[in-house]
């Protein structure tokens, strides 16, 4: 994973509407592809804004979305996604390099050992925020749930969005949008009871939050402050191998418990 992390990373940083995030989506692909999957790219519209205090264009972006083999979207399976963007001062390495690598290893696993419930993975495209006051955000997995029928909505069990999950600390962060519900949440950490500590929070910033909005339980693995956040600093140092570990051993052992 770090390879892949180095690689992304080494790209530099890659606003949504950016060459560079084109490059970086085409790794990911890449990454999938090699995987088995069947790869689509599913364009999306940003608007001109402000992402962290740095002017940027209106543009296009990319879903990247990898189905498995027969995949039917209309039957019961879960998503599990990354954003693929940065803010325009930052290489990334942790936020979001990391999750889209945990994202493509257990995309691995989950095609070399199948589970009951098929898993469709998706690199979103411009999850970070561009105006609004941190309002306007996750362009891509937005218009991704947009874009599903309703027989669509309805056969997504579940969905689990991966960001920041490198940053060192003594248990992996499930997070769900705040409610009454939290069984998607209580589910993952009973789960990961054997290979992982996790602890609850609550956070609204990330892709989870419109699959929650029309009704899809979601939640999010990663969510620690850390000192790199947002800058140029954000290098593959600051990423911790055991962290990734643990926060890619609590997705599988979910994936593992579905039926």
């Amino acid at each position: 994973m770090l390879g892949g992390i180095r690689a992304l990373a080494g790209i530099g940083p890659r606003d949504a509407a950016s060459p560079a995030s084109d490059r970086a989506a085409a790794y990911v692909a890449g990454q999938l592809r090699a995987a088995g999957y069947r790869v689509t790219l599913q364009p999306v519209a940003v608007p001109a804004g402000v992402s962290w205090g740095v002017r940027v264009p209106a543009g296009t972006t990319v879903d990247v979305v990898a189905d498995p083999p027969g995949f039917d979207p209309t039957q019961p399976h879960v998503v599990v996604g990354a954003h693929l963007d940065t803010v325009p001062q930052s290489p990334g390495a942790e936020d979001n390099a990391s999750g889209l690598m945990v994202m493509a290893e257990v995309a691995r696993m989950t095609l070399q050992q199948p589970g009951a419930l098929p898993v469709r993975f998706v690199a979103f495209g411009a999850e970070e925020a561009r105006g609004g006051n941190g309002t306007l955000y996750a362009f891509g997995s937005r218009h991704f749930v947009a874009g599903l029928g309703a027989s669509e909505r309805r056969a997504v069990r579940g969905m689990v969005a991966l960001d920041r999950v490198g940053v060192r600390a003594a248990a992996v962060p499930v997070c769900h949008v705040g409610g009454a519900d939290t069984s998607l949440a209580d589910a993952i950490r009973r789960a990961a009871v054997p290979v992982a500590a996790t602890r609850a929070c609550v956070n609204r910033a990330s892709d989870h939050v419109w699959f929650e909005r029309v009704g899809i339980p979601a939640v999010r693995l990663g969510s620690v402050p850390y000192a790199a956040y947002h800058s140029a600093t954000d290098v593959p140092t600051v990423v911790d191998r055991r962290q990734l570990a643990r926060s890619g051993a609590v997705l599988w052992a979910w994936i593992r418990s579905l039926r």
